[in-house]
């Protein structure tokens, strides 16, 4: 069982900067080292589904993006005692503005895991 916080949210002009938090806890990440753990980020804005917005590529560590969001967001990881994956995002725009989800382990090419969510509001 892993558990995952989210944090980092809140309201933001757009233009403005956050960066979003995701803790992973847990008795083990499936065998894995954290380093080489599956995790990403999804969003999901009020009446759309839940979208991808960023991951680790797992083969080779690879930092995936959509396409809405390349130049603007960074996903990096802490692999030291805190075991975070950040996300950087610079530049947001209004259409940015959903609840944000932390997500871990990837079966059967679909995530296992999910955190409860941030709110990420972007003013115009």
């Amino acid at each position: 069982q892993v558990q995952l916080v989210e944090s980092g949210g809140g309201l933001v002009q757009a233009g403005g900067s956050l960066r979003l938090s995701c803790a992973a806890s847990g008795r083990s990440f499936s065998g894995r080292t954290f380093t080489n753990y599956p995790m990403g980020w999804f969003r999901q804005a009020p009446g759309k589904e839940r979208e991808f917005v960023s991951d680790f590529n797992t083969s080779d560590g690879r930092k995936n993006y959509a396409d809405s969001v390349k130049g603007r967001f960074t996903i990096s990881r802490d692999n030291a005692a805190k075991n975070t994956v950040y996300l950087q995002m610079n530049n947001l725009k209004p259409e940015d503005t959903a609840v944000y989800y932390c997500a871990a382990d990837l079966r059967r090419g679909k995530y296992f895991y999910w955190g409860q969510g941030t709110q990420v509001t972007v003013s115009s």
